[in-house]
């Protein structure tokens, strides 16, 4: 076999040294940018709520630690779209297939039972979790707690459950009612007929009656006059998010007509409510976001059921009831886990 001169070998041994270096250079400049092309993109979190950023500071913080308690930090390792309806119910589709449009992973709805429905119409795909709901079977949202079936589960706020409950707790701050008033969003179609009948039940088994007043804009709350014209001594604010919403208005205008009121909320009573017996916003929030973590994590929303709240609140303003000339009897004092002074 022929040799090559010894200075052709070096030549030869020299450039594949060379090529060989080349190549390793390659890969170090080149390999950062395949990993990153391979990562797995920051998951997405749509947020959909029937009020505004502005009103749900408290939420969106409960939301923030139960995220951070599921290991998932926005800005981090995971994004969150907010969309706002801003008190107004008919943006709300457009909103869900806006957040369905951008593939997010999960879709968390609050501000009530509106944007779950929105939700639930826009993607048969897309997960949804609901931090609030008054009735999920009745509503239609799952096929029942244990098993919700489909792509929507979440945390039940029981209440068309609790109204009994808050009518005995008025009749007892108010001895002397017999007529109640009971202020619902017709708006809220079937969820609204389900408080009603309700609180007629509970009132039918105490012996008191109930009337029913719609209102779903602020005007309509500000014709108190009607209580007068139904002799109502006490009224019952139904769950509902524009109800909540607009809670400085109800305090005022109750105030103003010596008008003792029962609310679902903790925030109700801190804007001037009487008194309020239900779950804790901020901790349904937190709850939710546990659920969206193990969505994020791989869980199918029909194999989670639909939680319920262990603990209800009551909360009581004291102000509030001196100014309506109200004594708190003990056996409620005795009870109330906060009490506003």
């Amino acid at each position: 076999m022929t040799q090559l001169p010894s200075a052709l070998t070096m030549l030869l041994s020299r450039y594949t040294r060379r090529r060989e270096l080349l190549v390793l250079l390659s890969a170090a400049v080149y390999s950062p940018f395949v990993a990153r092309a391979q990562q797995k993109p920051m998951p997405v979190i749509g947020w959909l709520h029937s009020l505004s950023a502005d009103r749900s500071a408290p939420v969106i913080a409960a939301f923030g630690e139960g995220l951070r308690e599921a290991g998932y930090i926005a800005g981090k390792n995971v994004a969150i779209e907010y969309r706002w309806a801003e008190g107004d119910y008919d943006r709300l589709p457009a909103l869900a297939a806006d957040l369905v449009g951008r593939k997010v992973d999960v879709i968390l709805t609050g501000g009530g039972t509106k944007p779950i429905l929105a939700a639930k119409d826009a993607t048969t795909a897309i997960p949804v979790v609901f931090a609030v709901a008054t009735d999920p079977v009745g509503s239609g949202l799952v096929e029942s707690l244990a098993r919700p079936g489909g792509n929507v589960t979440g945390l039940s706020f029981l209440g068309v459950e609790l109204l009994p409950k808050r009518l005995e707790l008025l009749s007892e701050l108010v001895p002397r009612a017999k007529v109640f008033g009971l202020l619902v969003n017709p708006k809220l179609g079937d969820i609204s007929r389900r408080q009603i009948e309700g609180a007629r039940d509970a009132a039918k088994a105490m012996g008191v009656q109930v009337h029913v007043l719609n209102a779903e804009t602020e005007a309509e709350i500000d014709a108190f006059a009607a209580l007068a014209t139904l002799h109502a001594d006490a009224l019952l604010v139904g769950d509902d998010a524009f109800l909540y919403k607009q809670r400085h208005q109800f305090a005022a205008l109750t105030a103003r007509d010596w008008l003792p009121a029962i609310y679902s909320l903790r925030e109700q009573v801190v804007a001037g409510g009487l008194i309020s017996y239900g779950t804790s916003l901020p901790a349904a929030y937190r709850q939710a976001a546990a659920l969206v973590g193990k969505i994020l994590a791989g869980a199918k929303p029909a194999d989670l059921p639909v939680e319920q709240p262990t603990r209800f609140e009551l909360i009581i303003n004291l102000k509030t009831a001196e100014a309506l000339g109200l004594t708190i009897p003990p056996s409620i004092l005795d009870l109330a886990d906060e009490v506003i002074e």
